[in-house]
């Protein structure tokens, strides 16, 4: 598809061209339809087929006004991709010709197939019923491509007997828990206005471009996403040359139709530029409601793979990519706003004195220490274990950054001080005089921290790139729903709700204050330091995830109704089964290439090599370095053919480990380790033999030829 000239298209007129917003709505809507809608979305009132007939009528007629033919419900599984079944919007009329039909019964509900999707044993493979249904808190957009036009209506998917099985059910109904909440501290406080409190979301999404042509070269990176063999060039990220440097022409092609295409469905893509690692780049959107930034994410993600194909490109999502150079996530900005404007994480000038903004803060503080486990699971992914902890991504340990002045206040609430006001922040005098002095914020920033308070936010920096953002939303909104739900007992409870917010917040703080790190969460100071402070470190995915069945956490999710216990099961389940998958697929192309590629490679080199060497003594012209090379080579490969077959042994037993926690903690424990083995072999290999007679394009031209 062409680029727009925004000369001749202006962006405004572009955004959200392509998006049946509320704008579309009330433009198009009569008013009362439109009214009820509006109550619809704020949760005062339920839809009813009399309006969504109307709504359908006027979508189907904006729709097909676009060029579309066909509709889908497009839903989000327990996948963590997208799901879409389309249907035209065609109707015979008996004579042989067609109408466009849309009713209001075909927007509210879909029909899929739910017995080929994962459901951790809340449906068998014979019970297909599975029913979508409209979300109506996210608006339904086009997708366009050069074959056509479709409308994609948002919508949750639900069981026959009504279980969640997909993330949008359980991210709704954790936004209605914290609104709840939150909405009961606020009436405490004294406020009698706001009527609801929503999460809204901002995800930095990091990612990886790589030619075409090196990509389908390499079957690793075709089939899981990542190279499972590779060395580094001569020159990597070292120079860090290429963090935010001038985007190459190729790339910012590619940058100019990718934001095209996600402003015309309302995605506010804001800020685009080059990331640490070469060929790495992040584009981040303004933030928005919660349920429509993790629609929005996804279709983010969607959209880098499908911009890149058009400029011969792929774009990779993976965690880890490459071995040696900085892995992608997704840094979830956070917050909370009441439905009439207020921020409620913003300190304002004197934060000290802001008690709404100390309490809600105090609550994620705890949230974030009570239910540290709950939230490192939500991010646990055979992915993200290769990226977690290695310098580069915030470290296992989940902790709170908060920065020197906000941190001062709170240690001054919890041991009783008076704070008084906190001295002004001021300007940052930058001592020239043809630059402007620059207004300092409330806390620095720090990219080591998993959790950091960023002005009026809470970033958390541990989601992984390929991840949705769904789940962590939602544990995190259940956690912090918890805390405000104690919290309101006791202010309603109070008679003196000034004594009873501070007796609050400063035994709250002094109780969890252990959860606020603020210095270089890389270094093994920090990860000594943790555990002195009794904070949890688990590394990998397969623990982090078992935390889903205790029934501490099944009690918690009932307590605020998003989980119900079989649900809270079956997502352990399935996050178990596709770590195992995951790694499993992994360890075949593993082998695969170390047997039908790598080895016969390698021994056509070293035999060459050898037939080289005779001619040459023949003449006495061999040296020891080719001797010395040769035999290298043969070690090598008789080594990579020994930890083949290993891999191979622990692989079958992995396979036929019928427990879901055995087997995926076999596949932790067994297949990762004989996988390293094997790749040590492998990258030995590609660096004495011959670049011409490798058969694998190598990290040079991946990470540096665009």
């Amino acid at each position: 598809m062409s680029v727009i000239d925004f000369t001749k298209v202006p962006v405004a007129e572009l955004f959200g061209s392509n998006s049946f917003s509320n704008a579309v709505m009330k433009e198009r809507l009569p008013k009362n339809i439109y009214k009820e809608i509006l109550s619809v979305q704020t949760g005062e009132k339920e839809l009813t087929l009399v309006v969504a007939e109307v709504v359908a009528a006027v979508m189907r007629d904006w729709a097909i006004s676009k060029g579309a033919s066909h509709y889908t419900h497009w839903f989000q599984p327990l996948t963590g991709l997208t799901a879409e079944k389309h249907d035209s919007f065609i109707a015979p009329t008996g004579d042989g010709k067609v109408i466009m039909e849309f009713s209001g019964k075909e927007l509210v509900k879909g029909e899929p197939d739910a017995s080929s999707f994962p459901s951790g044993g809340l449906r068998a493979t014979f019970e297909a019923r599975g029913y979508t249904a409209w979300d109506v808190t996210s608006p339904a957009f086009l997708k366009q491509d050069p074959t056509g036009t479709t409308l994609c209506i948002p919508t949750a998917f639900i069981s026959y007997y009504g279980q969640a099985l997909d993330k949008k059910v359980p991210l709704l109904k954790s936004v209605d828990a914290l609104s709840k909440q939150a909405v009961r501290v606020l009436r405490a406080l004294g406020n009698t206005t706001s009527a609801r409190v929503f999460t809204t979301v901002g995800p930095e999404q990091e990612y990886f471009l790589v030619d075409r042509e090196y990509y389908d070269k390499r079957p690793d990176l075709m089939l899981t996403g990542r190279t499972v063999f590779g060395i580094l060039p001569a020159k990597g990220q070292e120079m860090e040359d290429h963090y935010f440097g001038a985007l190459k022409e190729r790339v910012a092609g590619f940058m100019r139709e990718l934001n095209t295409e996600l402003w015309k469905v309302g995605i506010p893509a804001k800020t685009q530029h080059n990331e640490v690692a070469p060929n790495q780049f992040e584009i981040a959107p303004v933030y928005q409601n919660s349920t429509a930034a993790v629609d929005g994410n996804q279709l983010v993600m969607e959209t880098i793979r499908t911009v890149a194909h058009r400029h011969g490109m792929e774009g990779l999502l993976h965690e880890k990519p490459f071995a040696g150079v900085n892995g992608s996530g997704k840094h979830n900005n956070w917050s909370l706003a009441t439905d009439d404007g207020i921020n409620l994480f913003d300190p304002g000038e004197n934060p000290q004195s802001n008690a709404r903004f100390l309490l809600f803060a105090a609550a994620v503080v705890e949230a974030v220490d009570r239910f540290a486990l709950l939230i490192r699971s939500s991010v646990a992914t055979s992915g993200n274990d290769h990226r977690l902890g290695a310098n580069e991504a915030p470290p296992a340990i989940v902790s709170i950054f908060f920065g020197g002045p906000l941190t001062e206040i709170f240690d001054n609430i919890a041991e009783g001080k008076v704070s008084g006001r906190h001295e002004d922040l001021g300007q940052i005098k930058i001592g020239v005089t043809s630059l402007p002095s620059l207004p300092k914020d409330v806390s620095d920033r720090n990219r080591t921290s998993p959790f950091a308070f960023t002005g009026n936010k809470f970033e958390f920096r541990m989601v992984g790139s390929s991840q949705s953002i769904a789940t962590p939303n939602t544990y995190l909104n259940v956690a912090v729903a918890q805390v405000l739900q104690e919290y309101a007992e006791k202010l309603e409870k109070a008679a003196d709700k000034n004594s009873a917010i501070q007796s609050i917040i400063r035994e709250s703080y002094a109780k969890h204050k252990r959860v606020v790190f603020n210095g270089n969460g890389y270094t093994d100071e920090w990860v000594r330091e943790a555990e002195r402070r009794g904070l949890p470190n688990v590394k990998n995915a397969v623990d982090a995830l078992s935390v889903l069945i205790r029934s501490e956490t099944i009690a918690l999710f009932e307590t605020h109704k998003v989980f119900t216990r079989e649900e809270s099961e079956s997502r352990y389940h399935i996050y178990l089964e596709k770590y195992s998958k995951q790694i499993n697929i992994e360890a075949g192309v593993t082998i695969e290439l170390a047997r039908r590629k790598i080895f016969p490679s390698a021994s056509n080199f070293a035999a060459r090599m050898a037939k080289d060497a005779a001619a040459l003594a023949a003449i006495g012209a061999v040296s020891a370095a080719q001797e010395k090379r040769a035999k290298r080579i043969a070690e090598l490969c008789s080594e990579l053919f020994d930890e083949t077959a290993k891999l191979e042994t622990v692989l079958g037993e992995a396979q036929e480990t019928a427990d879901v926690q055995a087997q995926a903690k076999t596949y932790f424990e067994k297949v990762r380790p004989a996988m390293d083995a094997v790749r040590s072999r492998v990258d030995g290999l590609e660096q004495i033999v011959g670049k011409d007679a490798w058969p694998l394009p190598g990290y040079e031209e991946l990470l540096f030829k665009l």
